[in-house]
């Protein structure tokens, strides 16, 4: 077997005497037959290829049909050379008019006469060839050219071996012998390839290790019964499948059908072509690498491709083929791939592509598990509001047998009294028409003794009874007569058509313009436009740290302070941090469940201050409950601290808060001051020197008409005006920046970024008249836009030393 594998590969210096021994040794037996076969086939195989290739016409990638021999010793079909001229031509330009066109192979211009295409010779001899090349292909499905077209996996049998090698050692006849077949031989020739067909069913059944793929059934496309017979071969060139009878009678195997190649059945899809989208009627056979498009051969010949670089298409479909890799194995298929960029750019879009559809399928999940949250959650709903409302008819029903309970009660008492009123009314009419009676026989009455024995006592009664006729007429109650009895349910009936199911509260609104704060409170207003639907709110808040993702700030449950069961539309909140961010969220709940509102950033005041009688110089004095200072030159009285200000020349008073986050402002009247220096400094500054002679304080001073920051006993001059009276300082601890501003005409005048590593101090210097300090105020519009751009900047430069001193060196010290 490993002989015949080399002699395989070696397979160019067979020859035929080498065959002929190949062909004894297997009738011997010293080989398996099958081994035999194979060389056999593999050798005549590897022939008809490079024969094939040889007559392929450069344009349609077909074997030449009609073929013309052009002046530079190239062939070309006839009618690929027509499309040629027929794609030069223009809607004013006559086919005629064409006098030359380029050889597709060579770039030759070939000259044409007046007779044009049929000017040119014909290469009978290539066409000779063709056909009696056609007549050996004709013999089976495992031609050479079908079998590397169609590549069936089905054993070589004896039987294809031998009319292979029949076909080849017996085509010594001319092209006309070859081609005028008589219909016996077409028909000897058809059924010679249904008994090869049923020799290879045979064999691949039988044959051990084979397996065997059942095509679908293809039917006859000729047939005009129905249901159609089964089809026996396929015509590429007509593309039309035929079944043995419509084969021999409507295609003998006779021109013009002998250059037709019939392979095996196929599904007509596999036969019809792609068809090009610039060339009417002309199928793609290549692919462009420039625009990755399918092409025709026009496309590369005269069309806006003919620059381009192009590839065949199976050469392409290779190329592409061996990145298509399963999913789970995508990193390693393309890291044993060659390392190219396009394998690289493949490699990394089929790792996004299967990211994504990772993604897409937990998305499709979480939604699928939604719709079926929905459907049970629709079947709870459904099965609360028949409950709740067969509730409602229950109690309906329950209060229609209460109501007729007691109108039947009401009906029954009513008529009673009725009965018994008219039962005396019925006594007193029958009393006074017999008293009537008695007192009209009295009147009627002519016997004088027996009127005056009677008429006294009737009289007597008669009196009486119209005395007391008020007495004797019962009275008559309207009310009994049921007449202010009503059914009044028309409140109910609004109360019943505004049913419906309750939905969660829409989201509160924070009012900004509502909300106020001090230095440690904030009070938030919101309002809610399903206030009546609210049971109570949320208020949700924790220190704003800059983070712009609010939904990862949110989730973070840890940081928040939450304050339930709010009734009111506002609350107060104590004991935060001065000069503070927070964010504040409201939550709106019912039974249903809860909506957030969006979130608001609320600030608390700075830290209020007054200055410290412990620090004052001795030469200062304090007033106004500690807010002013002002410099007196008459000694004092005051007991000596490691804390006062000491020394010559260095007047100045500290404020008595230290601040160690947050953002705090405040202010400076200035007065008619003119030598002054204000900041911030630890506490560890030295007291006996001026401040910002040291690195543990920051102060803007004044020193007659000259401004400037000190710090670290550097110095650097700043612009400010002259007639600055008001000064405004804001040290935002958190994003470690001290700044001063004009507050009078909202102008920046200079930030200090520091790297705060204690907490700090308001300090104050004043070498002539007095100051005012003004603590626990709101940041102003102006400054706070400051802040921001300078904390963007801070952002930008991350990373970059903030310790690093910003001042000039060298200056000129005022004294």
């Amino acid at each position: 077997m490993e002989s015949a594998e080399k002699k395989v590969e070696g397979v160019n210096v067979f020859n035929r005497g080498e065959i002929r021994k190949e062909r004894s040794a297997c009738k011997a037996g010293t080989w398996p037959a099958s081994v035999g076969f194979d060389v056999t086939f593999r050798l005549v195989q590897l022939k008809m290829e490079t024969l094939e290739s040889e007559l392929t016409c450069p344009i349609c990638l077909e074997l030449f049909e009609d073929p013309l021999l052009l002046p530079c010793a190239h062939s070309l079909c006839f009618n690929c050379a027509h499309r040629i001229l027929v794609s030069h031509c223009s809607t004013s330009k006559p086919l005629e008019s064409i006098s030359a066109f380029q050889c597709p192979t060579c770039r030759y211009v070939i000259t044409l006469n007046h007779r044009g295409l049929e000017g040119l010779k014909r290469n009978v001899t290539l066409q000779n060839i063709i056909d009696r090349f056609q007549k050996a292909s004709l013999s089976g499905p495992n031609s050479p050219t079908e079998s590397r077209r169609l590549q069936p996996q089905r054993p070589y049998t004896a039987t294809i071996s031998g009319t292979i090698a029949g076909t080849i050692g017996g085509g010594g006849g001319t092209s006309g012998s070859s081609a005028r077949g008589s219909p016996a031989t077409s028909s000897h020739s058809h059924s010679h390839a249904n008994h090869t067909n049923h020799v290879n069913h045979t064999n691949a059944n039988h044959s051990p290790g084979v397996v065997t793929k059942m095509d679908p059934r293809i039917s006859c496309q000729f047939c005009e019964q129905d249901p159609p017979r089964e089809a026996v071969k396929t015509c590429v060139t007509c593309e039309v499948s035929y079944c043995d009878r419509c084969l021999r009678a409507t295609h003998p195997n006779k021109k013009p059908f002998t250059s037709h190649r019939l392979v095996e059945p196929v599904p007509d899809t596999h036969i019809r072509g792609l068809t090009c989208l610039e060339h009417e009627n002309e199928k793609v056979n290549m692919y462009c690498l420039v625009d990755d498009q399918l092409i025709c051969a026009l496309c590369k010949l005269v069309g806006r491709h003919r620059e381009h670089q192009v590839s065949s298409l199976s050469e392409r479909f290779d190329k592409l083929k061996a990145y298509q890799v399963s999913p789970g194995r995508v990193s390693d298929a393309v890291m044993e791939a060659s390392k190219t960029s396009a394998a690289q750019t493949l490699e990394n879009n089929l790792t996004n592509l299967v990211k994504r559809n990772s993604e897409l399928e937990n998305q499709m999940a979480k939604l699928i598990q939604i719709c079926q949250q929905v459907e049970v959650n629709t079947a709870m709903h459904e099965a609360k509001l028949v409950e709740e409302c067969d509730e409602l008819v229950e109690i309906i029903r329950q209060r229609k047998q209460v109501i007729a309970v007691k109108i039947k009660e009401s009906k029954v008492m009513k008529l009673r009294k009725l009965a018994q009123q008219i039962a005396n009314c019925r006594q007193c009419l029958e009393r006074s028409s017999a008293l009537i009676t008695q007192a009209e026989q009295s009147l009627k009455e002519n016997d004088h003794a027996r009127f005056l024995q009677t008429a006294r006592n009737v009289a007597e009664r008669v009196a009486m009874a119209t005395a007391s006729s008020q007495v004797l007429i019962p009275d008559v109650n309207l009310n009994e007569a049921f007449d202010n009895f009503a059914l009044d349910f028309s409140r109910e009936k609004k109360i019943l058509e505004g049913l419906d199911y309750l939905t969660a509260p829409n989201p509160p609104s924070i009012r900004d313009e509502l909300c106020t704060a001090s230095h440690d409170t904030i009070t938030v207003h919101w309002t809610s436009e399903d206030e009546f639907s609210v049971t109570s709110y949320e208020l949700q808040y924790t220190i704003y740290t800059g983070q712009t993702n609010f939904i990862s700030l949110y989730n973070s449950a840890d940081s928040w302070m939450i304050v339930p069961n709010i009734k009111q539309n506002h609350y107060t909140v104590h004991g935060l941090q001065s000069g503070t961010r927070y964010i504040f969220f409201v939550k709106a709940i019912n039974q249903a469940g809860s909506r957030n509102s969006e979130p608001a950033r609320l600030k608390t005041n700075s830290q209020p201050f007054k200055l410290d009688p412990k620090t004052a110089h001795k030469k200062l004095r304090l007033s106004n409950d500690c807010l002013t200072m002002e410099k007196d030159e008459s000694s004092l009285k005051k007991s000596h601290t490691p804390e006062r200000f000491s020394g010559t020349g260095s007047y100045g008073a500290a404020g008595n808060v230290f601040i160690d986050s947050g953002c705090h402002y405040w202010e400076v009247l200035l007065g008619a001051s003119t030598w002054y220096a204000i900041g911030v400094a630890y506490k560890s500054a030295p007291k006996n020197e001026w401040s910002g002679k040291n690195s543990s304080s920051w102060v803007f001073s004044r020193c007659n008409n000259n401004f400037m920051v000190r710090h670290d006993g550097k110095e650097m001059l700043v612009e400010a005006s002259l007639q600055l009276r008001r000064l405004g300082v804001l040290l935002d601890y958190d994003n470690n920046s001290l700044s001063f501003h004009d507050a009078m005409n909202s102008q920046h005048i200079h930030t200090f970024e520091i790297s705060f590593l204690l907490p700090v101090v308001p300090t104050f210097m004043i070498w002539n008249k007095s100051v005012m300090i003004l603590s626990g105020l709101p940041v102003p519009d102006f400054v706070d836009g400051v802040a921001s751009d300078l904390q963007e900047q801070q952002q930008q430069q991350m990373g970059l030393c903030r310790q690093e001193s910003p001042y000039l060196t060298g200056m000129k010290t005022c004294h």
